[in-house]
């Protein structure tokens, strides 16, 4: 079934700060980095800042979950005059593709002409997201998690791993494909934290964090912000550059995902997967495409081991099978034709979460807008989709695909 905004909307606008290592970034405040990113992705798409009437948040409005984004002092802050639409969805980095569904939502209704869509992060070395939940209050959760030595999202994490291995054989070999796959498409971004080429002794000499993961199969932890603009296609014609068009976009889960990570209690097979099955034969519903028809995939690269679970989600692959998938080189990006190897889809073009920044999802946005237009580093070959993933996370998780105007 068709998805009946389909091609109505599009990214007109990105906009982003330069990216700290966690702590640097100061004494830049949340605000002053969140503004820079937004006036930069009016910049880019040609329109001034007081034409900004809609804001969708996820996360909660959470900025990193150490701070909340509040709209009223947005608003104050860049002399925005009014909104029509200020909405949120829940929880964390898995909503962030889905904000941009979120959007489109309010541009449909008619409540807002331009809606932004943002992140800022910015973390103390007394509150990092690395232990959210060994810093957090003790509730019914916690105290089940905390004396296990679940801290974090990656201790939590690697138990979801060792069952895909237990379950499937996965080779520890293709978590290290995947970093290094994705710190060589990293060398050539100007602003990515890792540019230096990874080596076998590097990845292997890695502390091992949580077993089976090591600290290169954790994301980075880094400072700064990332704006994107979306808005109507009628208006998008008039911006700077080439649209980027929300083709297809979904967000949710189901009950057996739940919680996730916080929960531990999936039943097999959802226990080892990313969540993200229900959210990915949406997305191939809404549009009649399948994973083949993408020219590049922008993986939530939080884990290394969940990047693997995604593509077996989403139809790269079969249940399973990720591993082998991962070992054959397909997630490559090939600089010489442009295109993935051995035929498959370049995976995290700009390096990701894991080697050029993590502001929670966003920079995957910016990286499928600038394929579609044609303007990225490690530009795709005659790009037409792109696919954008957020999380796997507590619900919601979601899916975008950005299609060439």
């Amino acid at each position: 079934m068709t998805w009946v905004n389909q091609d109505k909307c599009a990214i007109v606008g990105i906009g982003a700060t330069d990216y700290y290592v966690r702590g640097k970034s100061w004494p830049r405040t949340i605000n002053d980095m969140a503004g820079e990113a937004i006036l930069k992705a009016c910049e880019d798409a040609g329109i001034s800042v007081n034409q900004i009437d809609g804001i969708a948040y996820y996360s909660g409005a959470g900025a990193g979950y150490l701070d909340k984004f509040d709209t009223a002092t947005l608003m104050e802050t860049l002399g925005i005059p009014y909104v029509g639409f200020s909405a949120t969805l829940t929880s964390g980095g898995g909503g962030c593709p889905g904000a941009i569904g979120l959007a489109t939502a309010g541009l449909m209704n008619q409540d807002c002409t331009y809606t932004v869509t943002l992140m800022a992060l910015q973390q103390l070395p007394q509150h990092r997201l690395g232990v959210v939940f060994g810093a957090s209050a003790p509730n019914p959760e916690n105290s089940f998690l905390q004396p296990s030595g679940l801290v974090g999202p990656g201790h939590l994490m690697s138990v979801l791993a060792r069952r895909h291995m237990h379950l499937y054989g996965t080779d520890p070999e293709a978590f290290k494909e995947i970093v290094q796959g994705t710190r060589d498409n990293a060398v050539d971004r100007p602003k990515a934290i890792r540019r230096k080429p990874l080596s076998d002794e590097e990845y292997w000499n890695s502390p091992m964090l949580a077993d089976p993961l090591r600290r290169l199969d954790f994301c980075l932890e880094t400072d700064g912000a990332v704006a994107v603009i979306t808005t109507t296609m009628d208006r998008a014609k008039d911006c700077r550059h080439k649209p980027a068009v929300v083709h297809g976009v979904a967000h949710g889960g189901t009950r057996e995902w739940g919680r996730a990570f916080a929960w531990m209690g999936m039943p097999d097979p959802d226990f080892a997967s990313s969540g993200h099955k229900f959210v990915a034969d949406r997305i191939w519903d809404q549009t009649g495409l399948t994973a083949r028809d993408m020219d590049v995939a922008l993986i939530y690269d939080h884990f290394s081991s969940m990047v693997l679970m995604q593509l077996e989600d989403y139809g790269f692959c079969e249940k399973g099978e990720g591993s082998d998938y991962v070992l054959s080189g397909k997630i490559r990006y090939d600089k010489a034709t442009g295109k993935g190897l051995n035929g498959g889809v370049p995976v995290n073009t700009h390096g990701g979460n894991l080697n050029e920044a993590y502001i929670i999802g966003m920079t995957h946005i910016v990286e499928g807008v600038e394929q579609v237009r044609g303007t990225t580093v490690n530009q795709v070959a005659d790009c037409e989709f792109a696919l954008v993933t957020g999380g796997p996370a507590s619900l919601p998780v979601s899916g975008l695909v950005l299609r060439r105007a």
